[in-house]
């Protein structure tokens, strides 16, 4: 049966690998509008299912959710005369169209991995990649929730921040991640925001963590406000102020360091090699402060300006 340009009936088709696509829902709603103002331009890739008679969707799962959305029965699709292992890699390959996330490639090679027996092997062969690309991307999936990855898949969370801020926290406190997973699903940080939080959450104490996890907007806005007193800080004293600041926290470090040396067996080396620098660094700040003060020519800049103003 060829079913290649045909008007197919929506629910002929089987959504076998739904859950390898990440939702977009800037894309899902351009595309929404695109299908109600020209129609299906692109038909749908599908492929026979070989264990029986029904079409397996290859590529185009946005656009039949967008039909559906727009309460359409029916498809266009182009049947693909190939085995599914063929057709998923095909479709990897492809330049055309929208590009794969890491993660949704990293799926679809499970897929084939784990459906049709394929060896990393031969999915490098296959794929114009090396068995380290392969072993990379499958790497993404170990010790992945599944509430991480549904996160993913459904545009709540990127792939970066599920690697690197929520599968090493929900390591390290299950509890915290899956929280955090609820208050992302109802409200949207971005990953930049993402990563503000996460740095702040290693350094916080655990009563605040607490209050961090469950309102994490709440401590980027503490943090955007403490940014703005600084600034308006830093403008209100000027360079005469950050000079008295700089000076206070010199002499913070250095009563630290008087303050641990008791509790140390025997002085680091460290801190003796480090002491001639010190000295030196210190010594040639005397010197710029004293050149300073004998060439100070910003009095005789006003003066200069007086007297040019007074006229004959």
């Amino acid at each position: 049966m060829d079913v290649s340009g045909r008007e197919l009936d929506l629910h002929r088709l089987e959504l076998r690998y739904a859950a390898t696509r990440v939702a977009d829902p800037g894309a899902a709603r351009q595309l929404t509008a695109s299908l109600e103002r020209c129609g299906q331009l692109v038909p749908c890739v599908v492929v026979k299912d070989p264990g029986g008679s029904g079409l397996v969707l290859i590529d185009g799962y946005r656009r039949i959710a967008a039909l559906r959305r727009l309460g359409r029965d029916t498809v266009t699709v182009e049947c693909w005369p190939c085995d599914l292992a063929t057709a998923l890699l095909t479709l990897m390959l492809r330049q055309q169209g929208r590009g794969f996330a890491s993660i949704e490639q990293a799926l679809l090679l499970r897929e084939l991995v784990l459906r049709e027996g394929l060896s990393q092997r031969e999915l490098a062969a296959r794929t114009g990649h090396d068995v380290s690309w392969v072993n990379r991307r499958l790497q993404l999936l170990v010790g992945l929730p599944d509430s991480v990855l549904a996160a993913v898949r459904a545009g709540e969370l990127s792939s970066w921040a599920a690697s690197r801020i929520v599968v090493p926290l929900a390591r390290a406190n299950s509890q915290h991640a899956e929280r955090l997973l609820q208050v992302l699903g109802r409200e949207r940080l971005s990953t930049r925001d993402l990563q503000r939080w996460f740095g702040h959450y290693q350094g916080a104490s655990h009563a605040v963590r607490e209050r961090m996890v469950d309102h994490p907007r709440l401590l980027l806005r503490a943090l955007e406000e403490r940014q703005v007193e600084r600034g308006s800080a830093a403008l209100r004293d000027g360079p005469e102020g950050a000079c008295a600041s700089e000076i206070r926290q010199i002499e913070a470090l250095i009563a630290r360091l008087r303050h641990r040396l008791p509790t140390l067996l025997a002085v680091p080396e460290v801190l003796i090699t480090a002491m001639p620098r010190i000295k030196a660094a210190l010594a040639g700040l005397d010197n710029a402060i004293t050149w300073s003060i004998t060439h100070d020519t910003s009095r005789d800049l006003f003066e200069r300006a007086r007297a040019e103003g007074a006229g004959p």
